[in-house]
């Protein structure tokens, strides 16, 4: 045989869109690594981080998965979710970003982008949630077309109802998913 009958053709993209790096007084908020996965699993197979989220702690190929969803999420949607860190020490406090996750509630989202943010437990009652969605807000106030972004909450976390209000987000109805009633929240883009 002369040569090989294929021809492999490896085309690298014009541009990969990764997280940008932000800061606050406190936090470090950066885009996910393979190394992240550790904590990642950690955060969310933790039945009281999850209560109110999913409702059942992740097993490792759900946390895999919801590792490589973030980390695609930049480069298909040019937004997703970023770690947030102690700026100071490197520690994983949690996570927070947007997403399109094409959820099929009613009334829909309308491809607005959903906000979300979940923190380990040593993380929570400190303000360092409020600190990291405001510094994710404050880069897509500048950085998203979308007039408008949504999240969506179950009632009964209380604390995540309180963050979103804090930040701007208003209560604008309730929507059936998965056959359970979830509150929306809405917040205009500030610019």
């Amino acid at each position: 045989m002369l040569g090989s009958p294929f021809l492999i053709v490896v085309e690298t993209p014009l541009s990969m869109v990764t997280a940008p790096i932000l800061t606050t007084d406190r936090l470090l908020l950066r885009g996910h690594k393979a190394s992240d996965f550790k904590d990642v699993h950690e955060l969310w197979s933790d039945p009281a981080v999850v209560e109110y989220i999913t409702g059942k702690p992740a097993i490792e190929s759900e946390s895999w998965a919801r590792l490589l969803r973030y980390v695609g999420h930049w480069n298909v949607a040019g937004y997703g979710y970023w770690v947030v860190e102690d700026r100071e020490n490197g520690q994983f406090f949690g996570e927070v970003g947007f997403a399109d996750h094409r959820r099929d509630v009613q009334p829909s989202f309308g491809g607005k982008p959903e906000a979300g943010w979940v923190m380990a437990l040593h993380a929570q009652g400190r303000g360092l949630a409020t600190e990291a969605v405001q510094a994710a807000l404050g880069w897509a106030d500048q950085n998203l077309e979308a007039e408008r972004t949504v999240c969506m909450i179950v009632p009964k976390h209380i604390a995540s109802c309180r963050l979103a209000s804090r930040v701007g987000f208003k209560a604008s109805g309730k929507a059936n998913f998965c056959g359970d009633t979830v509150a929306i929240y809405e917040r205009a883009a500030a610019r």
